[in-house]
């Protein structure tokens, strides 16, 4: 089993679940895609590693408490630009939690305590906000990031307080600002504590057209007018499963996959694409797995492409099949699901433990069914409760 101490972020739009149930589907489609071309670009400039993009979530990790803090002021400096500019439709609030310590890293994905105390804390965080915990305060750099102390929190199935603290608003210094970061000129709220750092490495990723930072890629096919709106996302589209408030969109995700095969790397093309790139690396990548001869092997693949392209729900139908033909990473894949920060996933993946009989899921379904996660019973109509669904996974394996 291999650990590391590790930095970890989460990262989610405020009122999401609401704006997918409220807007129509073109529009979360755009939302999703500008979303993802605006934090990406700085989660990489900062060294951050994308473990998963679901929606409109991310979980990155970094091995700088330090630089996992900065990208997050970044952002919101970055979105601040975005916002001011932009028509409310495409308006974007996040917010940015962060905590370290040591985790569990098992194919490309990231479990244990660390992971569940920073998703909590982002349950408790404001949108526009960057709050992170006192383990990272106590390990990043304090002269590189002022803090503010927000108080100690009780978190659900963590034991004991959690203190919390949180990066204040400028001024405390200003930076110069970067090229276009200023808009009529204001100054962002974090003063460009962040995106000054980046602004050499960043500068041979990004452009600035109309007064808003922009991945070169982006820009060069959307062209300055769309640049100056938001960015829209190419015509290819996956079908999306069921309600408005199950819409799960794999922004830029760029899982580390263990293997050197054809299909892995292929996959991992896919994962790191842009929205216009991933059509044809979703082709390749299909054409890979269709020449594969076990069909257990296929599935299992079949699924990773799902759960790369944003489907976790056709990820866990896929790894359900792929189990049946006897493929032992697809029960693993499964299991590890139920450790996901968002509900609907943990949900489906105890829906096909339990419709396998997997036993050896029985303890994760078992403390799932005793702690939950985030994102149970959020929204009344349609709301996830992924409790209920370990709940009767354990059923059928009685």
């Amino acid at each position: 089993m291999k650990t590391a101490n590790l930095a970890i972020v989460f990262t989610d739009i405020k009122g999401f679940t609401q704006r997918t149930s409220a807007q129509t589907l073109e529009q979360n489609e755009r939302l999703l895609a500008a979303h993802s071309e605006l934090l990406v670009p700085l989660f990489k400039a900062f060294g951050g590693h994308i473990i998963k993009s679901i929606g409109d979530a991310f979980l990155v990790t970094f091995e700088s408490p330090t630089q996992a803090v900065l990208s997050g002021v970044a952002i919101q400096d970055r979105l601040w630009q975005h916002n001011r500019q932009a028509v409310e439709a495409d308006r974007i609030e996040v917010r940015v939690a962060v905590n370290v310590g040591e985790v569990r890293v098992e194919k490309g994905d990231v479990f244990g305590e660390p992971v569940n105390i920073a998703a909590r804390v982002e349950g408790v965080t404001d949108a526009g906000e960057v709050y992170f915990t006192e383990a990272v305060y106590l390990s990043m750099n304090k002269a590189e990031v002022p803090s503010a102390e927000v108080g100690a929190f009780e978190l659900k199935g963590i034991p004991g307080k959690v203190k919390v603290f949180k990066v204040p608003k400028a001024p405390y210094r200003v930076e110069a600002p970067v090229d276009g970061a200023a808009v009529d000129g204001a100054m962002p709220p974090y003063g460009n504590l962040g995106l000054s750092r980046v602004r050499d490495d960043f500068a041979a990723k990004a452009v600035v057209l109309g007064g808003q930072l922009v991945d070169a890629t982006s820009a060069a096919l959307a062209g300055a007018a769309s640049a100056a709106r938001g960015r829209t996302l190419a015509a290819y589209r996956r079908p999306l499963l069921g309600a408005a408030g199950a819409l799960l969109v794999l922004g830029a995700a760029a899982f580390v996959l263990s293997g050197g095969s054809k299909v892995d790397a292929a996959l991992r093309e896919v994962e790191s694409a842009s929205a216009s790139e991933r059509p044809a690396k979703v082709e390749a990548a299909q054409k890979l797995i269709d020449a594969l001869k076990d069909p257990g092997e296929s599935k299992y693949y079949s699924g990773r492409l799902e759960e790369a392209e944003g489907d976790l729900g056709g990820a866990a139908y896929r790894y359900r099949e792929a189990a049946q033909a006897g493929n032992a990473d697809a029960v693993s894949r499964l299991i590890a699901l139920l450790d996901h920060p968002k509900c609907r996933v943990r949900a489906y993946a105890a829906q096909a433990l339990g419709e396998l009989k997997t036993a050896k899921a029985r303890g994760k379904l078992e403390a799932l069914v005793e702690h939950g996660g985030p994102g149970e019973n959020d929204i009344p109509i349609f709301g996830c409760n992924s409790r209920n669904a370990a709940r009767e996974a354990l059923e059928q394996l009685r």
